[in-house]
């Protein structure tokens, strides 16, 4: 396969980072800090965590020094083991596939490790946000301080809302249209979808009904919840429990908290409020409990390839533990500002006292991938970048310590005293064991308890599904998350198996028995091992943000496969995926999954994708076409603006969420097909520069974007090209390498242009 542009990138780019002059670092100890991390730590981060600057760098060095050999001979080993596994391939390239014999080759060198005996997470001191209530999560891009405080905020949204603004609501026909201000037609029609849920949620007595509500007010003697119906009557809960608190305004009741599954929805009474005008008991809003955590993302959603880049990351997060970060905006020519919500308080209806309950998220922070260096550190002896994930882990920790140094009463990201690191990319139990190890040191260095850092291991990689269990047991004391990144974990399989033939089609990969037999894996293992009680177990994005319809009819599936929280692209798809988790009893789901003791197959797991059919000439381009327009769209906006998380137009000019999962997906099909002749390297590119026209014109309009077309010459392009032809050499199928080398090109690019003007 030819290299295109004669680039040929290894797993790290510290090359172009090399040619930075060194006047940009300053020396400390055994390590060249980059002046951007250095003021971001030492101003910022390191200021009230009671750690002087000495020994945050002191830390950093001695993390490094310990660590950072073994995780570049852990990267070794994953090529090492590819190769035995692209040999194997070749060899049996034309036998039969043989389950079992592909099985006990991959435990003869490695791949696949014995399990042992059976064990139960230890976890203690674990907010019940992530051990005991299912609700949605957000997966956000830290770098972006407006984005994190909405996530940090998704805990609460407006039902209301999320139905008048999205197609989950009224079709907008003559006279229910949105409109630039509040319509009461279509405000109707929304409080009757809202109100057919809250029968469904909280039955009324003598099954009358939400719609016919006058008057919300306290029953007999200030207790209960007594509710007047156009009739005249009055009723009551049929579950009188479900009524826990309210507000009053005078003698009137002006907020209604009821609860279920152990979320709460929120009445706002307000009679002269815009919507409570035309409601018949006055109610202006319905507002509930929506995400319960979200991932603040230093990974996959952020376009964070240099020390400035990475310090713009690290305080935003800091901002976040310490509860300050802020972010002014301009809407309908006022400048507003985005800060963290308080808590939320209310009369407790059993005892009447004043209860609080959280008015944010729990936040998780999200790690990079050990196969990542940054040039926002450098060995001083060898001048060699460090990996990233390593920096990540002192400093993402340290802005922690904000958080678990705060009073108790004070706002508090984790009222249980913990910190949660989410760990992608991780292959194997090797790779899962050394993440305890160096966590282990950074709580010893920053004179943390032991096990106070958690952790969320992402089974996104083929090497963790099959020995899920083993990396469980590695970090037992710390787990408090696994998922399945379905996108993420189909790159990784279209890699291991690039050599066998070629894969299916997106759409078959989908149905495939590898990923239906993943699916039920994940949840398997995570409640075999005790994860119930103590840890999420989560599954992957609804890509499309405005088919909010689409997400009510569907989403609930991932719950009644077992899953304790999904993923969502935003915060009203947070308040309508909320709707699920009060439809599903999670916990009977899983304790009934549990009492099966059902185990998915191992083999089906280790079946490839394998392409059975001959496809047709149709169905071949129809896939390079899709592929090639996702790819170019979601990279053009990477390399170009710095856009990390994309919400990208397909052919069909349907929103859809993209992020280096999909595009991993869709570089390693491209690479397979072109390996084993599907498609030709001419005939790739002549799609490709037919779809980056297509791409220009979806991004018309777009402040800093510029054509690719006609010219084909731009970084976008170019970064594209690169990483499908050289799809086999690129290590893992990851497109990390790619991606920041041609960013940092772009970047150079336009401050030599804005220089000369």
């Amino acid at each position: 396969m030819k290299i295109l542009c004669g680039i040929s990138l290894n797993r790290t780019s510290s090359k172009d980072s090399k040619k930075k002059k060194m006047g940009s670092y300053e020396r400390i100890g055994d390590i060249l800090v980059h002046r951007a991390l250095k003021d971001a730590v030492e101003q910022v981060i390191a200021p009230g965590t009671g750690i002087s600057n000495a020994k945050v760098w002191k830390t950093l060095s001695d993390i490094l020094n310990e660590f950072a050999h073994e995780n570049d001979a852990l990267m070794k080993k994953r090529d090492a083991i590819q190769a035995q596994v692209d040999a194997w391939y070749l060899e049996h390239a034309n036998k039969p596939y043989d389950a079992a014999e592909y099985a006990a080759f991959l435990g003869k060198i490695g791949y696949l490790a014995p399990e042992g005996a059976p064990f139960k997470v230890q976890v203690n001191n674990v907010d019940p946000e992530i051990s005991s209530t299912p609700a949605p999560q957000l997966v956000v891009p830290v770098d972006n301080a407006r984005y994190a405080l909405n996530a940090a905020n998704s805990r609460w949204g407006s039902l209301l809302d999320a139905f008048y603004g999205t197609n989950a609501g009224p079709e907008e026909s003559a006279g229910l249209e949105k409109g630039k201000s509040y319509n009461p037609a279509r405000g109707a029609k929304v409080f009757e979808q809202a109100h057919a849920y809250m029968d469904q949620f909280f039955p009324l007595a003598d099954g009358a009904k939400f719609d016919d509500v006058t008057k919300f007010a306290l029953g007999a003697g200030g207790k209960g919840l007594a509710l007047t119906l156009k009739n005249g009557k009055t009723v009551s809960l049929a579950k009188g429990e479900q009524f826990v608190g309210y507000n009053k305004n005078g003698s009137e009741l002006s907020e209604v908290f009821l609860k279920h599954n152990n979320l709460h929805f929120l009445l706002a009474i307000n009679p002269s409020g815009a919507a409570g005008k035309g409601h018949a008991a006055g109610v202006n809003d319905i507002i509930i409990e929506a995400a319960s955590t979200a991932i603040a993302d230093c990974e996959d959603s952020v376009a964070a390839v240099d020390a400035e880049d990475k310090a713009r990351v690290y305080k935003n997060w800091a901002g976040l533990m310490r509860g300050d970060l802020s972010e002014s905006f301009q809407k309908g020519g006022k400048t507003l500002v985005r800060k963290l919500n308080p808590d939320k308080t209310f009369v407790c209806a059993s005892t009447g006292a004043q209860k609080t309950v959280p008015g944010r998220v729990v936040l998780l922070v999200r790690n990079v991938g050990m196969h990542l260096l940054t040039d926002a550190v450098r060995f001083a002896k060898t001048g060699r970048d460090v990996p990233e994930g390593l920096v990540d882990a002192v400093i993402t920790v340290l802005a922690a310590l904000h958080d678990l140094k705060k009073p108790q009463g004070a706002l508090r990201n984790s009222r249980a005293g913990s910190v949660y690191v989410v760990k992608p990319k991780q292959a194997g139990i090797e790779e899962v064991a050394f993440h305890e190890r160096v966590f282990s040191r950074v709580e010893e260095c920053l004179g943390i308890a032991r096990n106070t850092v958690k952790l969320g291991l992402m089974d996104e990689e083929r090497r963790t599904t099959v020995n899920l269990k083993e990396c469980i047991r590695a970090i037992q004391n710390r787990c408090i998350f696994i998922n399945t990144g379905f996108l993420d974990r189909t790159g990784s399989e279209i890699h291991t198996c690039f050599r066998a033939g070629p894969v299916q089609t997106k759409g078959a990969i989908k149905k495939a028995a590898w990923r239906v037999a993943y699916e039920a894996w994940n949840v398997d293992i995570g409640i075999e091992t005790g994860l119930l009680g103590t840890a999420q177990i989560g599954k992957g994005m609804f890509a499309k943000p405005a088919a909010m319809q689409e997400m009510i009819e569907t989403k609930a599936g991932e719950l009644r496969a077992g899953a304790t929280t999904a993923w969502v692209p935003s915060p009203t798809a947070a308040t309508l995926h909320a709707l699920h988790y009060h439809m599903v009893d999670v916990k009977d789901v899983q304790s009934k999954i549990g009492a099966l003791g059902r185990r998915a197959k191992l083999t089906d797991i280790l079946t490839p994708p394998f392409l059975q059919e001959q496809l047709t000439q149709t169905e071949i381009d129809h896939e390079l076409r899709d592929s090639l327009q996702g790819i170019l769209g979601y990279i053009a906006r990477w390399i170009q603006l710095g856009v990390g998380c994309s919400s990208v137009p397909d052919l069909d000019g349907v929103e859809l969420m993209e992020d280096r999962a999909t595009l991993r997906i869709s570089s390693q099909l491209l690479g397979s097909w072109l390996l084993h002749g599907l498609v030709s390297e001419e005939q790739v590119l002549a799609t490709a520069k037919e779809m980056a026209v297509i791409v220009d014109n979806q991004n018309k309009g777009q402040a800093g974007y510029e054509n690719m077309s006609p010219n084909f010459n731009d970084n976008g392009f170019k970064c594209a090209m690169h990483m499908i032809f050289n799809a086999l050499e690129c290590p893992d199928g990851l497109t990390e390498g790619s991606l920041t080398q041609f960013r940092r090109a772009e970047k150079a690019r336009r401050a030599g242009a804005h220089g000369k003007l």
